[in-house]
């Protein structure tokens, strides 16, 4: 049992959706879930699941129009960040809480040299003068594994390496000391040994300046290596979520087992195939009645399609969405012992 920590961020039953041409789009269906103080936290899920449209709901940094909230509170520190107005909003994107966002190729402005980029997070601040600005530019550039600081501050992104321009993205994520960091897919676009590199880079941080860490990927590696606690994510809904060992060694949604299935593993053989997910996602113009994986499930059973599966509390962090739990389910290798059925948060 983890020990108890004061929450940072708690998202309650945050529906998000887009108005289109062609109908609305239930991106984001009831989601609810906590980041605790000095923790990483991992979304996780394939494209399409929801879970960066989730973390921009945080922000909101989602279009609005078209997009638009349906429903539920987000609570930074106890403040719902729903019912702030552009100003307040303003104060906490890159102040209180920092984004890394998937491609810093593209993030990064070509014609802004890479030292002011950082400094724009202090822009319209009152009391910190130009020297202190560029002191703190220079300093977080240090700890973010950058060398010769005073040539990168003075350079043009298209100067620095893949990998040096996501330490960058960092830079400018971490520049106010923001007490959370939401990083969206950031290793997407490198190579693997920078990848490990920001990973570690990432670790670091979190334990020099106890900032939680919002982890937003596809790779169950990352997942692995990184997070306390994990969130899976599918159609807009959390299916399953609890500590990254329940997750990899306990699995109790199927979603979740197909995920771990189609990675290859170091016992797996030369030229033995990989087991994907049959299917595709499902469609968010009109999602599904029941369980929103049903249509993919090897274990479908007639209630996964006419209702949505109740959530099974296992263990204290443990909880799944899956009707493969009910008491009256056949028996099953996916079937565990709830301890109470509850409330995924």
């Amino acid at each position: 049992m983890m020990a108890e920590k004061e929450n940072i961020l708690e998202l309650k039953n945050v529906v998000y959706s887009f108005h289109t041409y062609g109908g609305e789009v239930k991106a984001v269906r009831d989601v609810s879930f906590e980041v605790r103080k000095g923790e990483i936290l991992g979304i996780v899920g394939e494209s399409g699941c929801g879970k960066s449209v989730t973390a921009q709901c945080i922000l909101r940094l989602n279009p609005e129009p078209p997009g638009f909230f349906g429903g539920g509170e987000i609570l930074f520190k106890g403040q719902d960040i729903l019912k702030m107005s552009n100003k307040e909003i303003r104060k906490i994107r890159g102040g209180e809480i920092g984004f890394v966002f998937q491609d810093p190729m593209t993030s990064l402005n070509p014609t802004m040299r890479v030292g002011a980029q950082i400094e724009e997070v202090f822009l319209g601040r009152t009391g910190v003068t130009k020297k202190e600005v560029k002191d703190r530019a220079l300093e977080i550039m240090k700890l973010v594994g950058i060398s010769d600081v005073e040539k990168r501050y003075r350079q043009y992104p298209h100067e620095l390496s893949g990998g040096m321009k996501q330490r960058i993205m960092i830079a400018i994520a971490l520049v106010s000391r923001p007490s959370l960091i939401i990083c969206d897919e950031p290793t997407t676009s490198l190579d693997v040994t920078i990848e490990a590199q920001i990973l570690d880079l990432l670790l670091d941080l979190r334990e020099k300046l106890g900032t939680s860490i919002i982890m937003i990927t596809h790779d169950l590696g990352v997942i692995a290596r990184l997070c306390d606690r994990v969130i899976v994510m599918y159609g807009g809904k959390v299916v399953e979520r609890g500590t990254a060992d329940e997750l990899f060694y306990d699995t109790a949604h199927p979603y979740t087992k197909g995920l771990m299935n189609s990675i290859a593993k170091l016992d797996t053989a030369k030229g033995e195939k990989l087991q994907p997910i049959e299917g595709t996602p499902p469609d968010l113009f009109s999602p599904p009645v029941g369980c929103p994986f049903a249509a993919r499930c090897d274990y479908c059973m007639d209630v996964c399609n006419e209702m949505p599966p109740e959530v099974y509390q296992l263990t204290d962090e443990h909880a799944t969405c899956c009707w493969l739990q009910h008491e009256m389910a056949p028996d099953n290798d996916m079937k565990k012992k709830p301890e109470k059925k509850g409330e995924v948060r």
